[in-house]
Formats: C-alpha cells, sequence, structure tokens
C-alpha cells in the first residue's frame, strides 16, 4: 500500500521596488511580476507598475495581518507575487507573512533598504548606525537609543515625525544633535534637509525643504549633548530620579545588583511582581529591543505612574495590569525570570511563581522585613538558590560635618529552576 506524498507548499514570490520603480528592478524581477496572474501591494507600489504587468493588482486592505490568510489562500493555482517596498525582510512584509501564513514557501527578491540607501547618501558604516522603527511606535521608543555621538537611522511614519524627534532630542538636552531627513532615496527627487533639533521647526520640515521631501522619509541623527543632556545609560541603575514615584522604588545600587540576578536576555519575558515604579520592569526591557516585560501592581495610580515611567524611558511596550497578585498571574505567559518586590506574604504566591517559571528560568526576591525573610528562608529550603544581605551606606552631611548613613538592608533570594 503506498501512501500519497505531501502536497507541495504553495510558492509565493515577494518583490521589492524602491522610489526608482520599475526601471529599478533586476530583469528577474520584472520577469515575475510580468508573469504574475495577481500582484498584492500598496497603493504606492502598484501605481509604479507599468501597463505590461497585465495580473489583477489587489491593494491592502485595512487590518492587513487580520487579513493575509485569506487574501493569500484565494485563487488557488494562481502565480501570485506580492511588492513590496524596498527590502521586504527589513520590517517589511515578507516577516510578516512567514509569522501569520506560515504554509507559504517564499522566494524574496530584495532592493536595497531605505537603510542602505541612506547609508549610502550619509557615508555612514551600516554596522555601525542604530536603526530604530517608528511606524506603528510611540517616538518614545527612541530615548534608549539617544547617547553621545551615537548615529541613528530612524524610520519616521509622518511627516510630523522628525519635528517630533527633535522635541524628544531637545528635551533630553540633545538639542546640538544633527537631524538629516532624507527623502525619496533613489529616485530622480531624491533630496535631503539638515538642521540641528534645536533648529528644526515645531511642525513640520523647514522651509526650504524642496517638494516632494516629506514622502518616505528616513530620518539620520547625529546625537549630540548639550551642557544639560540627561544621560540613561542601558547599563542597570538608572539614577532614582529617572522615575516619578512615591517611594516606592527599587533603589538605584539594590536595582543594579537585582538586574544582575535576572540576567535578562533577548526575547526573553519578565513578571515583575509589586511592580512599584516599574523600575526594574523597564531596564528589563531596555537591556534589549526584544525584550519583554510584564508589571502587576495591586493600586491604580501606581499602575498609572509605571506607564508614564514607561513611556518617557523608552519602553512604552511593557505590559501594565492592576491587580492583586497571585490572582492577576493567571492567563499570563510563561515567564523566563521573575522578580517579587512586594506583597511576597500572600498565601502560595511564592510556589505559584515557581511552578509558573520556565525551565532554566530564574527568581529573584527582594525584602526588608523580617517577617518576609521567614518566607525567603522557607523558599531557600524548598527550590534551593542564594540569600544575599545587601547593605548601602551613603556619605551623608551631619551638622558642618560628614558621615555614613546606612540605608534599609535588603535581603535578596535568587534561584534558578534546572531545566529537566
Amino acid at each position: 500500500m503506498s501512501t500519497a506524498p505531501p502536497p507541495a507548499p504553495a510558492r509565493l514570490v515577494v518583490v521589492g521596488i524602491g522610489a526608482d520603480g520599475w526601471p529599478g528592478l533586476s530583469p528577474a524581477a520584472q520577469e515575475v511580476l510580468r508573469q504574475a496572474d495577481v500582484v498584492f501591494g500598496g497603493d504606492r507600489q502598484l501605481a509604479l507598475l507599468p501597463g505590461e504587468v497585465a495580473g489583477r493588482q489587489v491593494a491592502w486592505p485595512p487590518g492587513l495581518v487580520r487579513a493575509l490568510p485569506l487574501l493569500l489562500v484565494k485563487t488557488p493555482g494562481a502565480r501570485k507575487v506580492v511588492l513590496a517596498s524596498g527590502d521586504p525582510t527589513f520590517f517589511g512584509i515578507a516577516t510578516t507573512i512567514a509569522r501569520v501564513v506560515p504554509g507559504f514557501e517564499l522566494d524574496v527578491l530584495p532592493h536595497p533598504s531605505s537603510v542602505s540607501l541612506a547609508c549610502a547618501w550619509m557615508g555612514w558604516a551600516q554596522q555601525d548606525t542604530e536603526v530604530i522603527s517608528l511606524v506603528g511606535r510611540p517616538v518614545a521608543t527612541l530615548q534608549p537609543a539617544v547617547s553621545p555621538g551615537r548615529r541613528l537611522l530612524v524610520l519616521v511614519p509622518g511627516e510630523d515625525s522628525p519635528a517630533q524627534v527633535a522635541a524628544l532630542l531637545r528635551e533630553r538636552g540633545f538639542g546640538p544633535s544633527e537631524l538629516t531627513a532624507l527623502s525619496n532615496l533613489g529616485a530622480q527627487d531624491a533630496s535631503r534637509v539638515s538642521a540641528s533639533a534645536d533648529e528644526w521647526p515645531a511642525a513640520g520640515y523647514p522651509s526650504h525643504a524642496p517638494e516632494g521631501s516629506k514622502a518616505l522619509t528616513v530620518l539620520a541623527v547625529v546625537c549630540r549633548p548639550g551642557p544639560a543632556a540627561k544621560r540613561l545609560s542601558r547599563v542597570p541603575g538608572l539614577p532614582d530620579d529617572a522615575y516619578e514615584n512615591d517611594g516606592q522604588l527599587t533603589k538605584r545600587h539594590v536595582r543594579a545588583v537585582t538586574l544582575s540576578a535576572l540576567a535578562p536576555e533577548p526575547g526573553e519575558l519578565l513578571w515583575d511582581v509589586g511592580g512599584g515604579a516599574g523600575s526594574v520592569g523597564i531596564e528589563w526591557l531596555r537591556s534589549h529591543p526584544s525584550c519583554r516585560a510584564v508589571s502587576i501592581e495591586r493600586d491604580g495610580e501606581r499602575s498609572a505612574r509605571i506607564a508614564r515611567n514607561a513611556e518617557l524611558l523608552g519602553v512604552p511596550h511593557l505590559e501594565v495590569r492592576t491587580g492583586e497578585a497571585p490572582a492577576e498571574l493567571n492567563g499570563l505567559p510563561t515567564p523566563d525570570a521573575i522578580f517579587v518586590g512586594g506583597g511576597l506574604t500572600a498565601p502560595g504566591l511564592v510556589d505559584l511563581c515557581w511552578e509558573a517559571l520556565a525551565p532554566g528560568g530564574r527568581m529573584v526576591v527582594n525584602v526588608t522585613t523580617l517577617e518576609s525573610e521567614m518566607v525567603l528562608a522557607q523558599a531557600r529550603s524548598n527550590y534551593g538558590g542564594t540569600l544575599t544581605k545587601i547593605d548601602i551606606t551613603r556619605a551623608t552631611a551631619i551638622g558642618r560635618f560628614t558621615g555614613w548613613r546606612p540605608a534599609m538592608p535588603v535581603t535578596q533570594w535568587v534561584s534558578w529552576k534546572v531545566a529537566t
């Protein structure tokens, strides 16, 4: 008895096209489009096709991600081509299709990306240039990348975006930063407009911007600090005054030790239980753009404060949940790390967190009371790990002299869950 082989996956070709349109495509890409029965793409990209592309053209509808599976599986057997802007694998539709409709075998014919073209215009080394996309993201996403001397390429969604970036830089004290708006790169009407963040107008582009410079823009930024610049390193342990707080804040030196124990890796998820001001979850996220975090805080006013801090410090994607732990933990995705900074004495909290933790994950708990230390001693007995006492003493004024004033000591339990 023979078994029929599984059907071959459907083939889908994704072609990148630039502002130079049809003439900028390779002969192979042009031939693929000529042979297509259906061409999907945005209105802007489809408008660049000449009449010799006879296939039916389908513009992307609103709610593209939800519509993709239905659109692409229609007309089985038809030769389908997706037309995309630039390099379809760089913040592009090819990666979205691979994630949302994995049944297709993708052939990608890329065009030079906007980043490649912008670096060529600026004379920058692409590997040394940080790229931040503000498309579909708040301008605050740029905050962690702002650092003296850094070269940034910012993918902007609209005409007012450069002014918003300039305003953010001024607020951080980086007004001398150099901004260059590069528009329609690759086309005959490509242009550049430069000004400092201090000189950039309150809205729109400088009045001397050439016609067409508001379309398809990449913003090149050279970060230059002014005398009052706020330095916010990505290394854990930001100054305490970087956070709006009511006193419920993991202080700077303890926070640095805590993040070291949590050991964030790219793409990992943290539960920050008892968020306070959100500092641990925020600095976890600042360690790498792909990190994820959920902050659980029972007080609604503090939850709102956590969200404001996350926005101001460049990680607006921090998920903030208001509610009591452990009940509020139900249904959350499996964490790679858990930090408990409050509510430790809630019955069953330690056991529930440990059970939820992914194999190979780690749990860190900070406490300051004897009652909580008793819970930690039991947790160490049950799950192993280490107990450490953190004592911080600061020099402070005592009349006309200076003396040492100790802060309240913090007991920290750290344990890694062995993978089985």
